[in-house]
Parts: structure tokens; sequence; C-alpha cells
């Protein structure tokens, strides 16, 4: 199959779960023997096309900023989405497969798909409904508005989780929708050494409003009454960075707390992961949450908050991690539980995320495209 991915960010230029999903599973379909394009903004030097591990990366229009004023930049999804049209018309492809956020590139892919005659596969990774009036106030009706536009754009949808599908059918999505989940690459992560960096609790992600790092950091330094020498990493960059720099400054923990920014390496965080001891997400708005999962394959015991919009839930049981309010007390709690139960929960952690092995979803993910394609029979 020749297999065309839409996202305006491509991995490893920008780090997130959805551009990671995206990354993992073409080269892995690519090594089947399938032709897999990725059309994203162009973040690096050279020609505008070029191959990497068998996928061709197509770099359609040069990048803009992502973020104004701590959210995603509407006017950014709009120009990716404009610039798509041309390159995505040029060849045919046999699946075209676009991530519904931020949702202009969809409508793109839709009247590609369309004139190509192409099936249109809409990958969701989270559905936002009545968050847009917490994000962007009374305007928030017309991103709720153009949420749902997309989510009847095609009859072939993906979830990533369970709590997703739930989520689209509550917004009125009433066509079958297939939840095939992120992954890991637990061979990869089993090989990886430990870092000497050791740190007792570690963060990895995006720094945006939605993680609420600084209850993280207000934790830390709750802990830090119990534990004076305790250690956090906090591995990731975003719009909250200097707020973050500033309230480790306010609650003098610069010796208890580094905020490392992205590291280039992906070996390297997961490297920082197995020398640390529990893995802190306390994100209220988490699609699915690879890099929990990642830090059970390390044998963390992860500590995620209790939300509507926190997917991580799904998969954090008792075993593997706690699930805890978003408050720096109830947070600093669950940490020392975890601290305390780490080395008996190493096991069921890891058994956990053995089940989410990039090569069991990428073989799903194959048999869902060829059937839709009509490579072979329902």
């Amino acid at each position: 199959m020749k297999i065309a991915y839409v996202y305006d960010v491509i991995y490893p230029y920008v780090k997130g779960g959805a551009e990671k999903r995206i990354w993992e599973l073409s080269k892995r379909l690519a090594r089947k023997g399938h032709d897999v394009h990725i059309f994203g903004m162009k973040f690096w030097a050279g020609g505008d096309v070029f191959t990497n591990d068998g996928v061709h990366l197509h770099g359609i229009c040069e990048p803009k900023e992502l973020y104004v004023e701590g959210r995603r930049s509407i006017k950014e999804a709009i120009y990716f989405a404009r610039k798509l049209i041309s390159p995505l018309l040029k060849e045919d492809y046999d699946i075209i497969d676009c991530q519904a956020f931020p949702y202009f590139p969809c409508f793109t892919a839709k009247i590609c798909s369309t004139l190509k005659r192409t099936p249109l596969v809409i990958t969701w990774h989270e559905v936002w409904d009545d968050y847009w009036y917490d994000y962007l106030g009374k305007r928030g009706v017309f991103g709720k508005r153009v949420e749902k536009m997309t989510a009847h754009l095609t009859d072939n949808i993906i979830a990533v989780s369970a709590r997703t599908k739930s989520d689209l059918e509550r917004i009125g999505v009433k066509k079958a929708i297939r939840v095939i989940p992120n992954g890991i690459d637990f061979g990869l992560i089993e090989k990886i050494t430990v870092s000497t960096e050791k740190s007792d609790i570690i963060f990895v992600g995006r720094l945006i409003r939605d993680k609420n790092v600084d209850v993280l950091i207000k934790a830390v330094s709750l802990l830090k009454r119990e534990i004076p020498d305790v250690k956090c990493v906090i591995i990731g960059e975003g719009p909250e960075h200097k707020r973050l720099h500033n309230l480790v400054d306010k609650l003098d923990l610069e010796n208890n707390t580094e905020l490392t920014g992205f590291l280039d390496e992906y070996e390297g965080v997961i490297s920082r992961m197995k020398a640390s001891k529990v893995f802190v997400l306390p994100s209220t708005r988490e699609g699915f949450g690879i890099a929990a999962l990642e830090a059970n394959a390390c044998g963390l015991p992860v500590v995620t908050v209790n939300h509507k919009m926190n997917a991580t839930c799904d998969f954090v049981k008792t075993g593997n991690g706690f699930i805890c309010d978003l408050t720096e007390d109830d947070v600093a709690e669950k940490i020392l539980r975890g601290l305390d139960l780490r080395k008996e929960m190493e096991k069921g952690c890891i058994e956990s995320a053995k089940k989410y092995d990039w090569t069991i979803v990428v073989d799903i993910v194959e048999k869902f495209y060829e059937k839709i394609s009509g490579r072979i029979n329902p």
C-alpha cells in the first residue's frame, strides 16, 4: 500500500504523542514493504523531501509558531491546511491518514481524498467538546463547531483510546469507531542502559498549561520537608517553561528540581526514566499518555490525575500506578507511596506495558488499512 500521513509537525523535530505515533507506525509499515509518506511543515535544512528509515518526509511549507500566548495557533493550522492541497494531490495513495487536531488539515485531506477517490482515515487522540470554552472563552463555540464538523468527514475513524471513542460517540458520532492504541518499543527500552544521573521523580512531556507541572513542583516542595534531598527531573519544553523556572526559584527548589528542556535523543529520555523511581503525569488533558506507558516499561509506577479528559487513567491500574486528585497534597502522597512500593510494583508495571508493543499495534493498523482500501475482504 501507498500510505500518506498528515500532521503539521513531524517527529523528532517536534516531540509529542501524535507525531511519535505516526513515526513509529510509519517506519514499521515501511519495513513491511509499504510505501509510506508523512506530510508536515519543514523543520529541517536541505531538500523539501527526503527519506529517513524508509519513510518519505515531505516538508510542504516553512514552519510557523505552534503556540501563541500559550495556546495552539489557529493561524498556523489554517496556513498548513492551505499549503497541503497541492503536495497531497500530486500523487495517488491507497490511504490518507490525517490526525484530527488541529482540524483544518482534515478538511484539506477530505478534499484531496474525494478528488483522488482515496479512503480517508481520521485518527483522534482526544475530544475537547466543552473544554473549548475553557480554552478560548466565548470563542470556544467556534472550536467546538469545527471539531464536530471534523468528526463527520469520514466513516473511517480511529480513536487511540476507549475514552476518546466514548467522547466521539457523546458528541454525536454514530459510525463505527476503531480503537487502536498508541504503543512503545519494548525491545528497545529493555536494551537502554540506566543513566548515571539519578532522580526520585520524573516528568516527560510538553510544558503546556494542561500538564499542570506547577502542581508537581509544589508537591516536590511538600516532599522536601520529609525528604530534604528529594530529586525531581522535568524533561520537556513549551510555553510554560519560564513560569515553571520562576516557580522553582520562588520555592527554593533549585537543588531539588531540574528542568532539562527536551533531550535530543530518545535513548537519553528512557535512560533518565530508568534512573528514576516514580513517573508523574499531572495532566488533565491526555489523549493517551505514551510517556506514562514508557515509564511503566522501565518499571516505574505512574502517578496521574483523575480527570475525564485524561485517558492515561484507562491503563493505570492497581499494580502499575496511582490515580490522584489535582492537588499538591494528593500528588505528594501518591509519590510517597510510589517511592515506598516501587520495587514491589516493578514487575506489574513492566507486564502491563508489554501489551502495548508497537509490533502488535502496527499489525492491527495494517489490517485496518487493508480492509478499508479494498486490498483484502472484510
